[in-house]
């Protein structure tokens, strides 16, 4: 069917998500059926406001760079589309001649295409429907992982082992340090903390799962007894974790804020964990807080991440120039002993506002770290060899009487 195509990025912004914007222009540009390519600026929100680019006239030059590029290109939203809203798009997009639309994105964004298909069906609007897959917090199912999650499991992976050598050199000022870490509902990038450990020594020591509670007390406890066996403890917690009785661990049990998508915010549950720390095992401790930093690192993305992030805007658009609508491009990991991986399809409304939760044979029986399974699923996805750093063997020297 020819007819133009148009592109646009919601939800949080990554290291690959530029990567499936390259790969969806490169291919798009190949197709005798796609008259022109289109970007929505700042997602559907820009489009509702007209704020529609030519992609097809940037340079070869652009094009290739975005593939290294992070954040979101386009630019991004987090807007809730009313069905007033869904009328208006598409009927925006039937005024520029839209017949193909492509949006790159999360659980939200795969809720929003499917609408956005089902309006157009109503209308009587042949409009073919691709979502492409894009999340940290790795937890869309109907795939095997996101674009977006390895480059981020690699930057968490290397910068805890970092941390934790600090903590180490400086654990007779700081002994415990906090690391919390993205992921929402689901515990994917905690558990990416540990891909770079190798002995006892090496941090983390403790990682704590959104989907499962965290009381206080076992808490403290777990970090006394790795304190008393090493001098040092590095624990990984995530953005959001309740107690047993289903408090969120923080400050304060109310919410920062509620984004559109009815996504609950709270006070950092590292900062709460670091006073009881010092409150009730006597210890000096502070936390790191990666934030977007996380997210956006390109100086420690994976090359396994970026090329499968442009591998699938590449299928989005052949599905949807074979007249493939309705449906997320999936990344479907190949048997074997080596690790590969092609695309697959999966129904949006499968994906729609559903969470992929970190499956318990992930998690050991102490609920306080990975298991070996997972280190298996995850490492092949952060791309090159991890680091491994040298510790010291420090031979000592027979005592002289010092202070004798």
């Amino acid at each position: 069917m020819p007819g133009k195509l148009i592109v646009g990025q919601s939800g949080g912004c990554t290291a690959a998500i530029n990567a499936t914007l390259a790969g969806v222009i490169d291919q798009a540009l190949q197709r005798p059926e796609v008259g022109a390519v289109l970007g929505m600026l700042n997602g559907i929100q820009g489009l509702l406001d007209g704020e529609v680019v030519d992609l097809g006239a940037e340079s070869t030059e652009t094009r290739a760079g975005l593939r290294e590029t992070p954040s979101a290109a386009l630019g991004s939203c987090r807007f809730k589309a009313s069905d007033e809203h869904l009328e208006r798009i598409v009927d925006i997009l039937r005024r520029l001649d839209i017949r193909y639309f492509l949006y790159i994105g999360g659980n939200d964004s795969a809720d929003t295409s499917a609408r956005i298909e089902a309006v157009a069906q109503a209308s009587g609007y042949e409009l073919l429907v691709i979502g492409l897959p894009k999340t940290i917090d790795n937890d869309l199912p109907c795939t095997d992982h996101c674009p977006g999650y390895g480059s981020v499991a690699r930057y968490l992976a290397i910068s805890t082992i970092e941390a934790g050598l600090d903590t180490e050199a400086m654990r007779r000022f700081d002994p415990v340090k906090i690391i919390e870490v993205m992921g929402r509902d689901a515990g994917w990038l905690a558990g990416a903390a540990a891909l770079g450990k190798h002995s006892e020594e090496d941090a983390p020591h403790l990682i704590y799962f959104p989907e499962y509670h965290l009381a206080a007390d076992r808490f403290l406890a777990d970090v006394q007894r790795v304190y008393e066996r090493l001098g040092y403890v590095v624990a990984v917690v995530p953005e959001r974790i309740t107690d047993s009785a289903g408090n969120v661990v923080a400050r304060s049990p109310d919410p920062t804020f509620v984004d559109a998508f009815g996504h609950a915010y709270y006070d950092s549950p590292a900062a709460y964990l670091v006073q009881e720390v010092g409150a009730r095992l006597g210890l000096r401790a502070r936390f790191d807080k990666p934030g977007t930093f996380q997210r956006m690192s390109m100086a420690l993305a994976s090359q396994t991440d970026l090329d499968e992030a442009y591998m699938a805007g590449r299928a989005g658009v052949r599905h949807a120039a074979e007249g493939m609508s309705g449906k997320m491009v999936t990344l479907v990991r190949e048997p074997g002993p080596a690790y590969a991986c092609s695309t697959g399809l999966a129904p949006l409304r499968e994906v729609a506002n559903s969470v992929k939760t970190l499956p318990r044979e992930y998690v050991n029986a102490a609920l306080n770290f990975v298991t070996p399974a997972f280190v298996e699923y995850a490492l092949p996805l952060v791309g090159d060899p991890l680091p491994r750093y040298t510790r010291l063997a420090k031979y000592r020297v027979p005592a002289l009487g010092w202070g004798s």
